[in-house]
C-alpha cells in the first residue's frame, strides 16, 4: 500500500491554500496525501505585536512539535515566518516558485467617500510601473480634533516592525498602529478602523483572491527575507518525504531565500525584526539588496551585489559581516537585541 503523506498546515484560508497547492503538486508525482489542520500560538494571540511575544517562530512550532512526534508528515509555511535555525530534527524539503515578494498599501476602503476639510498631498509613494518620477497619493483628510484649524495625522496600520520602521523612515511624520490576525481578520479591521490605510504582503493577498482593487505596490519597501515564498518541511531521515518534495524543489527560489536567510541570521533577525533582503536571479547573476532599519525609522543602513549564482550562495552572510562593521548599523543592531522599540 502506498504511504498517504500527512500535510500539517495551519487553519487560517491562506495557509490552507498552500497546503492544498502542494497536495496538488504532491498528487502531480504521484504521492497521496492528506490535510492535517492546526492552530499556532501566533494564531491564538492575534493582538499582541509580533515583536512583542518575545520568540521566534511563533507561526511554526506547533507544526515542528507534529512532525517530531510523528503525527504529521511534513509542514507547510509561509517561508518569512519559519526561524532562520530549523528544530533540531527537522529539514527543508522544498522551497516552491516564489510569489510576489512586494508589500503592498491597502487603502480604507471609504477614504475617498470621507467629509474632508483639506486637501494635503501628505503621501507620496512610487506607484507599480513608475520607474522615474514619483506620484502623489492625496490622502482626504478630516480635521484633528485636538489640533482644531489642522488636518487629522495619516495613520497607517501594521504589525510588523520591519514596516513600521521603513514606513517611518519615509514618512516620519505619520502613525503607526498595530495590526494582527490572518490576512482576513486584517483587512475586517482595517475596514471597521478609522485608519487610512494597512500594509500587507501581496502574495498573501493575491493567493486567495483578496486584493482590493483599492491598494498600491510599495516598491520602495524592501521585503521581508524569502517573503513570497513557500516551505515544506519534514524530519531527518525521512527519505520519502523529503524526495516527494523534492520534485517540486524550486532551485532558484531555493538560492535566493538561503542567501537572504542567512543575511538575516547573520544580523541576528526573525520574522519581527527590523531587516529587509531580497535576491533575484537575473540570467546567470544573483542581484542582492539588504537594510537594517531602526525600529523609530530614524536610521537605515543598506547593502548591495551583484554576483554570478555559483559565488553568491554565501554571500547573504558575507553582506551581514560588512554591514555589521558600519557603527550604525551595529547601533542598530544592539537597539534591536536589548529590545528597545
Amino acid at each position: 500500500m502506498q504511504q498517504i503523506i500527512r500535510i500539517g498546515t495551519r487553519d487560517s484560508q491562506l495557509a490552507v491554500w498552500q497546503a492544498t497547492l502542494v497536495q496538488g503538486l504532491l498528487k502531480e508525482a504521484g504521492v497521496a496525501s492528506e490535510l492535517v489542520y492546526m492552530k499556532s500560538e501566533g494564531d491564538i494571540d492575534t493582538v499582541t505585536p509580533l515583536y512583542a511575544l518575545g520568540v521566534t517562530g511563533v507561526f511554526t512550532k506547533t507544526l515542528d512539535a507534529a512532525l517530531l512526534n510523528n503525527r504529521i508528515d511534513i509542514a507547510v509555511h509561509s517561508m518569512k515566518d519559519v526561524p532562520t535555525q530549523l528544530a533540531q530534527g527537522i529539514q527543508q524539503a522544498a522551497v516552491l516558485k516564489r510569489a510576489s515578494h512586494k508589500d503592498i498599501l491597502v487603502f480604507h476602503p471609504d477614504l475617498d467617500q470621507r467629509d474632508s476639510q483639506f486637501e494635503v498631498a501628505s503621501i507620496e509613494i512610487m506607484l507599480s510601473g513608475s520607474k522615474t518620477s514619483e506620484d502623489k497619493i492625496v490622502f482626504p483628510l478630516r480635521e484633528n480634533p485636538e489640533k482644531p484649524g489642522t488636518p487629522e495625522d495619516v495613520v497607517i496600520a501594521t504589525g510588523s516592525v520591519r514596516r513600521i520602521a521603513q514606513w517611518l523612515h519615509r514618512f516620519p511624520e505619520h502613525k503607526m498602529e498595530n495590526l494582527r490576525g490572518n490576512v482576513n481578520t486584517r483587512l475586517r479591521k482595517l475596514k471597521e478602523s478609522n485608519w487610512h490605510g494597512a500594509i500587507f504582503a501581496a502574495a498573501g493577498l493575491e493567493r486567495i483572491n483578496l486584493r482590493p482593487d483599492h491598494s498600491i505596490d510599495l516598491d520602495w519597501m524592501l521585503p521581508a527575507p524569502a517573503q513570497g515564498a513557500i516551505m515544506v518541511v519534514c524530519r531527518e531521515g525521512d527519505n520519502y518525504a523529503f524526495e516527494a518534495c523534492q520534485s517540486f524543489n524550486d532551485e532558484a527560489t531555493a538560492l535566493c531565500t538561503k542567501i537572504e536567510k542567512d543575511f538575516l541570521r547573520v544580523l541576528m533577525g526573525g520574522c519581527s525584526t527590523p531587516i529587509s533582503a531580497y535576491a533575484e536571479l537575473k540570467k546567470e547573476n544573483v542581484h542582492f539588496r539588504g537594510n537594517v532599519c531602526s525600529p523609530d525609522g530614524k536610521d537605515l543602513v543598506d547593502t548591495a551585489f551583484v554576483l554570478p549564482k555559483e559565488t553568491a550562495l554565501t554571500w547573504g552572510e558575507e553582506a551581514a559581516r560588512q554591514l555589521l562593521n558600519d557603527p550604525k548599523a551595529q547601533r542598530i543592531i544592539e537597539t534591536v537585541r536589548n529590545g528597545k522599540q
